[in-house]
C-alpha cells in the first residue's frame, strides 16, 4: 500500500512539472512573429489539447487562456511526463466566434443543393414559356406596328384584308394551345444533360423569328411600306410557318419513339429480379427515364430484409472455417505433429459441413415456407371472422336507430385489434413490416368496408408484394438515381448498348438488344386441295 502511494505521488508530481516547462515553452513562443498564413489560419483553428497540454484546470484556445481560467504562469512546475499518458489522453477544445459546426455545414450545402435542384426544374419550363410568348407576341406586333408608326400613309385594308385577320386569329389561338400542350407541361424528372431534340427546336425557332424579324426590319420599316395588305400576309406566312415548327416538334418529341425498335433487359442487383421491355428510338437518358416509369409500375417493392437469411447463413459457413499458414516464420505446425493432425482434422470437418450446406439451405427454406403457410392461414381465418362480424352488424345497424349507426372509419379501429396480430406476424415471417404503417392498413380496411369488398380482395395487398407505386413514397428510399454510361447520354441506343441506373440501396443493370428482322411469307392453299371422296364398302359385318 505504501509502495503505491509513493508511486501516485511521483507519477502527479513529474505530470505537474511537465505541463508547467510546455507552458513556459508556449509563453516564449507567443512573442515569436508568425506568418501571415498561420496568423490568418489561427482565427479558425481549434486547438485540441493532448494530455501533456494544459489539462481542464487551465485551458488554453489559440494560445490564449479562456476567461476565467487561471494564466499559465500560475500553474505549479513539474519535472516529468507519466508513462500512460496514451492510456488517459483527455481532449480540451474551444470554440472560436467564427467556428461553424458540421450540422450546420451540411445544412448549408443541402440548402444550395435544393436550390440548384429547383432551378435545374424549373429552367426548361421557363425558356420555354419565353419562347412561346415571343412567338405568339411577334405576329401582332408585326400588325401594329405600321398602324402606330405611319397610319396616315397605310393603304385601306379591304375585304381580303380582313378575312386574313380571322385567319391569323384563328391560328394563334391554335399555336396557343398547341404550345401549352407540348412545351409547356411540368417536368416529370430531372435529366442530367439537355434533350438534343428540344434544343434544336428552341434554335430553329428563335431563328426562324430573328429572320423575320431581320426581313421586317429591313423591307417595311425603313422603307415604311404602304401596303397593309401585304404586311398582313406576311405576318399569315409567320404563323404558317411557326405552326409547320410545331409539327415537326410532335413527330420528334412524341411519335418518333412509338414504334418500337428494340428491346431492352432490366435487372434487379440485389435480387436479381428481372423484366424485358420494347421501346423505340430513344436517347439512353430518356430510355432511362421510361424504365425507371416501367420500374415504379411492374418491379415488386425492394425489401433488402429478404437478403439478410443468405448473408446470415454465408457469415456462418466462413465463421466456421479456421485457415493455417503453415509457411509462416513462427509456425511450429512442423515440429508439432500433433498440431498438423488437429488442423487436418478441422478442415476435414469444414469440408464435409460444406458439402452439407445444400442440405442445411433445403431444410430452412422448407421451414420458411411451412411458417409462412401457418401465418397466412391464421390471418385468413381473422380476416374472415373480422369480415363476417361487420356483415353481422351491419344487419343490425339497418334495424337500429341512426344515432346508433358507427361510422365506417370507427367500424374499421373497432375491428382492427381482432385481426392486428396475425396480420403482425405474417408481416413479420415474411420480413415486410417496414412497407406497411398502422395507419395505412386502417385506411385500406376502411376503404374495404366502404366498397363492400371480401376478404380476399383485402388480404390481396399483404399476401403478395406489389409494385413499387403501391406503397408511399417514404418507402422507396430512391428519389434520386445515378445514369452510369460509357457512352455519351444524348446519344441514342443501339444494339448493345448498357447502362446502369444506381441509387442508394440498388442498381439496375440495362441491357439493350435490337428486334430483329421478321420475314414473314405468304402461302396460297388451294381450296380444291381439302375435298376428298370416302368410299364406303357396301357390304357389312351386321
Amino acid at each position: 500500500m505504501d509502495t503505491e502511494s509513493t508511486h501516485s505521488g511521483y507519477s502527479y508530481h513529474s505530470s505537474r512539472s511537465g505541463r508547467s516547462n510546455r507552458h513556459g515553452d508556449r509563453s516564449r513562443e507567443r512573442h515569436k512573429p508568425s506568418s501571415s498564413k498561420d496568423s490568418s489560419r489561427s482565427e479558425r483553428s481549434v486547438v485540441i489539447n493532448p494530455p501533456d497540454t494544459p489539462s481542464q484546470e487551465s485551458p488554453v484556445h489559440n494560445g490564449e487562456p479562456l476567461p476565467g481560467e487561471p494564466t499559465p504562469a500560475e500553474a505549479p512546475g513539474d519535472d516529468g511526463q507519466d508513462d500512460n499518458w496514451g492510456e488517459t489522453t483527455t481532449a480540451v477544445t474551444g470554440t472560436s466566434e467564427l467556428s461553424i459546426s458540421q450540422e450546420e455545414v451540411v445544412g448549408l450545402g443541402k440548402g444550395i443543393q435544393d436550390r440548384t435542384q429547383g432551378f435545374r426544374r424549373y429552367l426548361p419550363l421557363a425558356v420555354g414559356l419565353c419562347v412561346g410568348l415571343l412567338v405568339l407576341a411577334t405576329p401582332l406586333v408585326f400588325l401594329l406596328l405600321p398602324a402606330v408608326m405611319w397610319p396616315d400613309r397605310l393603304q385601306a385594308c379591304g375585304a381580303a384584308c380582313e378575312g386574313l385577320f380571322l385567319s391569323i386569329s384563328f391560328k394563334l389561338l391554335i399555336l396557343l394551345v398547341a404550345i401549352w400542350a407540348l412545351f409547356l407541361r411540368p417536368g416529370r424528372a430531372s435529366l442530367p444533360r439537355v434533350c438534343v431534340y428540344r434544343a434544336f427546336l428552341t434554335t430553329l425557332t428563335l431563328l426562324l423569328t430573328m429572320s423575320y424579324w431581320l426581313f421586317y426590319g429591313v423591307r417595311i420599316l425603313d422603307a415604311q411600306d404602304e401596303d397593309y395588305h401585304g404586311i398582313v400576309q406576311f405576318a399569315v406566312s409567320l404563323v404558317d410557318s411557326q405552326l409547320f415548327v410545331h409539327y415537326l416538334a410532335v413527330v420528334l418529341l412524341e411519335l418518333r419513339h412509338f414504334k418500337p425498335c428494340y428491346s431492352v433487359c432490366v435487372m434487379r442487383s440485389t435480387d436479381g429480379e428481372t423484366r424485358h421491355y420494347n421501346i423505340g428510338q430513344l436517347s439512353i437518358q430518356r430510355a432511362a427515364l421510361s424504365i425507371l416509369e416501367y420500374y415504379y409500375r411492374d418491379f415488386p417493392v425492394h425489401n433488402p430484409a429478404l437478403l439478410s437469411a443468405s448473408k446470415h447463413r454465408a457469415a456462418k459457413h466462413l465463421a466456421g472455417l479456421k485457415v493455417y499458414n503453415v509457411d509462416a516464420p513462427g509456425s511450429t505446425a512442423g515440429a508439432q505433429p500433433g498440431n498438423g493432425n488437429q488442423s487436418r482434422a478441422m478442415v476435414t470437418a469444414a469440408a464435409k459441413r460444406k458439402d452439407n450446406a445444400h442440405n442445411e439451405l433445403y431444410y430452412e427454406e422448407a421451414d420458411y415456407e411451412r411458417r409462412v403457410r401457418k401465418r397466412r392461414a391464421r390471418l385468413v381465418v381473422a380476416v374472415e371472422e373480422a369480415f363476417t362480424h361487420v356483415r353481422r352488424m351491419k344487419k343490425e345497424d339497418e334495424q337500429a336507430s341512426p344515432s346508433d349507426i358507427m361510422d365506417v372509419r370507427e367500424a374499421a379501429l373497432a375491428i382492427f385489434p381482432s385481426m392486428a396480430r396475425a396480420l403482425q406476424k405474417y408481416l413479420r415471417t415474411t420480413r415486410r413490416q417496414h412497407c406497411h404503417s398502422m395507419e395505412s392498413i386502417q385506411k385500406h380496411l376502411a376503404f374495404c368496408l366502404v366498397n363492400n369488398m371480401s376478404p380476399k380482395a383485402f388480404l390481396e395487398a399483404y399476401l403478395s408484394p406489389g409494385p413499387t407505386m403501391q406503397y408511399g413514397p417514404e418507402r422507396w428510399m430512391a428519389d434520386q438515381w445515378t445514369l452510369v454510361s460509357e457512352a455519351s447520354v444524348t446519344s441514342g441506343i443501339k444494339e448493345g448498348t448498357e447502362f446502369l441506373l444506381r441509387c442508394l440501396d440498388f442498381s439496375l443493370a440495362v441491357t439493350v438488344k435490337g428486334i430483329p428482322y421478321i420475314r414473314l411469307t405468304e402461302e396460297y392453299i388451294d381450296a380444291k386441295s381439302h375435298k376428298f371422296l370416302l368410299l364406303l364398302q357396301s357390304e357389312t359385318s351386321v
